[in-house]
């Protein structure tokens, strides 16, 4: 892992203690021991990093776009440069296989050439005119100070699709990563400064939602705020931004659905299926973790992927095996709650569901993936994100009665749909209420700044595409009389 000063936050682009004088501490959950110590944040530090992101700020707004692009593109270097060591530092502290984390390491940077590349181009329009004496045009300007306030279960990409879109804008950036896994935040953000962005433009306070989160979002000096969480505190950073009406983006829950169609290539599927789950042990907001299937096939696809969850390989992040821990005992208890409950209203084990055996897993929060059928809509574990290895199989009879089960949440999220028929596919694309569609695969990351968009009780963002730099700024309407010949 990367090296990074004890007990410390990073303020301005400066390691600092907090104000608080307290620290929190971060751990191992393959192990649950401690690796490491940072500084938990405090009203005092918000105030202090808030301030110093105004002050940055004016003069990175005029700071020439090339200019702010040729900074991000250094960081980018940096990142690659560290990509092994920063893949190390989330694979260990979110409990994830290496080769998960160094692919979530290498989107990170490819986002950050990306908008390296978009500083740059950031347009506004031109208007026709009633009047020939008329001139009317738009020019699209950063907010301010940021608010980031990120999850743990991909805090190196969670980070980058947002800081890099907003310092390419002209933005300055005041980040509040998960007290569970903040190293490879604070180790990102330290690489920013090494490559130059100015003092000021970037902080990383790292500690609890009361204590630095809340007050962070409150803030007066604040002028944009950005949450990726669960959709209980996405409603209570609304509220907290409503004090001082800045716009706000959130990236919530999901429940999201994958539609197999009994034309579907099972061969293709299956594989696909069961890692739009298991990856990142289903610790993901757009993890499929409903499976929708006709009703000719549900037998042979829920045997095909119970066999394909019973041959899952265990460990800890360092051995890159198929599935690490989840991040928290919390998160293990939630999961095996959902689960206990679903049997108990009826549904089936088909696999999965204890912990692993041997002195190998004992300090750690391992749970074997989950398989469930017999489930109804009406079960919590159908409608509640449970965020863990956990899938649960309905099926249906025709296309209205799929989509039918796809809208019965409450999230929009993802939708996966599975078909030879591109007519069926594309009807099915146009009814089910997902800010994000894909066909006949898991995700999205084969297509270059394509939207995270979400919808419903999932939240309005665009994270990483190629809208982020809207969202990043504001625009101004600017009407001009002109003088007579």
């Amino acid at each position: 892992m990367l090296s990074l000063p004890e007990s410390h936050i990073l303020v301005g682009g400066r390691w600092v203690a907090s104000s608080t004088g307290a620290t929190l501490d971060v751990y191992d959950p393959a192990t649950s021991e401690r690796i490491a110590s940072v500084g938990s944040a405090g009203p005092e530090d918000v105030d202090r990093a808030v301030r110093e992101a105004a002050a940055a700020q004016y003069e990175w707004a005029r700071t020439s776009p090339s200019d702010r692009g040729r900074v991000l593109r250094e960081w980018a270097a940096l990142v690659a440069r560290d990509s092994e060591t920063l893949a190390e530092t989330e694979a260990r502290d979110v409990g994830k296989p290496l080769s998960d984390a160094r692919r979530n390491v290498w989107i990170a940077h490819d986002m950050l050439v990306y908008f390296a590349g978009m500083a740059d181009k950031v347009t506004g329009s031109t208007l026709p005119s009633r009047l020939e004496s008329s001139f009317g045009f738009t020019l699209a300007e950063p907010h301010g100070v940021c608010a980031l306030v990120t999850a743990w279960n991909v805090p190196a990409l969670l980070m980058m699709a947002e800081a890099a879109p907003a310092l390419a804008a002209g933005n300055a950036l005041v980040i509040k990563p998960s007290e569970t896994a903040p190293l490879v935040v604070l180790a990102l953000a330290a690489l920013a400064v090494e490559a130059g962005l100015p003092g000021g433009l970037i902080s990383v306070l790292t500690g609890y939602g009361a204590e630095a989160g809340s007050p962070l979002v409150r803030h007066p000096m604040v002028d944009h705020v950005s949450f990726v969480g669960s959709t209980a505190t996405g409603r209570a950073v609304m509220r907290d931004a409503a004090e001082s009406l800045v716009p706000v983006k959130l990236e919530l829950g999901g429940k999201s659905p994958n539609i197999v169609f009994a034309d579907a290539d099972l061969d293709n599927a299956v594989p696909l299926l069961a890692d739009s789950i298991l990856e990142n042990s289903g610790q993901n907001c757009n993890a499929g973790s409903r499976l929708l299937v006709h009703a000719d096939i549900a037998e042979e696809v829920t045997a095909r992927l119970a066999a394909q969850f019973d041959s899952v390989k265990i460990g800890h992040w360092h051995e890159d095996l198929d599935l690490g821990p989840v991040a928290t005992a919390a998160q293990r208890l939630k999961i095996e709650r959902h689960v206990e409950q679903a049997l108990a209203h009826g549904a089936r084990l088909v696999t999965g569901g204890g912990r692993p055996d041997g002195g190998h897993y004992e300090r750690g929060f391992f749970v074997t993936p989950v398989l469930l059928d017999r489930v109804t809509s009406d079960m919590a574990i159908v409608q509640n994100e449970v965020f863990g290895p956990v899938l649960t199989v309905q099926s249906f009879h025709d296309t209205a009665e799929a989509v039918d089960l796809a809208n019965s949440t409450q999230f929009g999220l993802q939708t996966g749909i599975w078909t030879r028929d591109v007519s069926r596919a594309m009807r099915v694309v146009r009814e089910v209420r997902s800010g994000q569609v894909s066909v006949n695969e898991s995700s999205n990351v084969g297509v270059i700044g394509l939207p995270f968009n979400v919808t419903k009780a999932s939240g309005f963002n665009s994270g990483g595409g190629y809208t982020a730099m809207r969202e990043y700024t504001s625009e101004k309407a600017v009407s001009m009389r002109l003088s007579s010949w």
